[in-house]
C-alpha cells in the first residue's frame, strides 16, 4: 500500500505497469475500493502506468465528516495526480468515479486526454432519493441496505457465485460517514452542464441488467457528448468490470489504441 499526504486528505492509491508509461487512471463506484479492477489490470497491456486510489471515506483512505461534494472529490484525485506528477492520462471512471472524471475532465482538460464513463450518468435520481438512503443507513448501518445494493450491482446469474459474499463484505465493510459522505455528494450534483460541454474522446459502457445507472440513462449522457460512443455490455449489472472483466477489457484496450495509449503493432 501508498499513503499519498495531501494535506488536507490522505490517500491510498496503487500502482501497476510501467512506472515510465503513459497513466491511465481509474476511480471506483460506491462502497468499493481499488480492488475493483483487479480482474482488469491483468488484461491490459503492461506499457501504461495504471493509477488507482480508494476516494475519501473508503477503505484505507482518510474518512472526514460528511457530507462531501463532488468538487471536493474532484479535487482529490487532481491533487493525486500532481503529487504523482501525472500531467495527461485516460480516466477511467465507474458510477460515483464517473462523476468523478466528469467533473476533473471539464475543470482540467489539459490533465484528462480521453475519459471512460462506465456505469454512470451526470445525475443520479432525485437529491430525495439519496436522502432516504443516508436516513436508512444511519438507522440500521450498511446491512440493511446490503440486500438491495447488491441486487442493483449484479446481474441475476452472478448471484448464484460464491465471490459475491466478497463484495457484500467490501460493501458492509465501507465506513459509513465515507458512504454518506459520498452518497451526499451524489444527491447535489448535476453535472449536466458541464459534461454536455466535454471535447474529448469519450467511451461510455453500460450493463444491460444495470438496476443503478440503466443504459437508457448512459445513453442519454453519451448523446450529450459530441463525438462519444457507447457499448452495452450483456448479462452485467452495475459493476460490468467485475462480472464481465473480458469484456470490459476489450473494449478499454481498444479505447486505449485509439487514442494512442498503447502500442498498435
Amino acid at each position: 500500500m501508498q499513503i499519498a499526504n495531501l494535506k488536507d486528505i490522505k490517500l491510498n492509491w496503487r500502482e501497476d505497469g510501467n512506472p515510465q508509461g503513459q497513466a491511465v487512471v481509474f476511480s471506483n463506484s460506491l462502497g468499493t475500493d481499488l480492488r475493483l479492477w483487479d480482474q482488469i489490470i491483468p488484461l491490459l497491456p503492461q506499457e501504461p502506468r495504471y493509477i488507482r486510489y480508494d476516494k475519501r471515506g473508503h477503505r484505507l483512505s482518510s474518512c472526514p465528516p460528511a457530507p462531501y461534494k463532488i468538487k471536493v472529490l474532484v479535487e482529490d484525485i487532481e491533487k493525486l495526480l500532481d503529487h504523482l506528477e501525472i500531467n495527461s492520462c485516460l480516466f477511467v471512471g465507474l458510477s460515483i468515479g464517473g462523476m468523478i472524471g466528469q467533473g476533473l475532465a471539464s475543470k482540467r482538460p489539459d490533465l484528462i486526454k480521453a475519459l471512460v464513463l462506465s456505469n454512470t450518468a451526470t445525475k443520479f435520481g432525485d437529491a430525495s432519493i439519496w436522502e432516504d438512503r443516508i436516513a436508512a443507513i444511519k438507522t440500521g448501518g450498511m446491512e440493511s441496505l446490503s440486500d438491495a445494493i447488491i441486487e442493483r450491482w449484479f446481474a441475476t446469474q452472478f448471484h448464484q457465485k460464491p465471490e459475491l459474499e466478497a463484495w457484500r463484505n467490501m460493501l458492509v465493510r465501507t465506513p459509513l460517514e465515507g458512504y454518506i459522505g459520498c452518497c451526499s455528494a451524489i444527491a447535489g450534483t448535476d453535472l449536466s452542464y458541464t459534461t454536455s460541454r466535454l471535447s474529448l474522446p469519450v467511451l461510455t459502457i453500460a450493463g444491460a441488467e444495470d438496476g443503478s445507472s440503466p443504459p437508457a440513462l448512459v445513453q442519454s449522457m453519451t448523446e450529450m457528448i459530441s463525438g462519444a460512443s457507447m457499448v452495452t455490455i450483456k448479462n452485467a449489472g452495475h459493476l460490468t468490470c467485475v462480472e464481465k472483466p473480458e469484456e470490459f477489457a476489450q473494449h478499454l484496450h481498444g479505447f486505449m489504441k485509439e487514442n494512442n495509449f498503447v502500442q498498435t503493432i
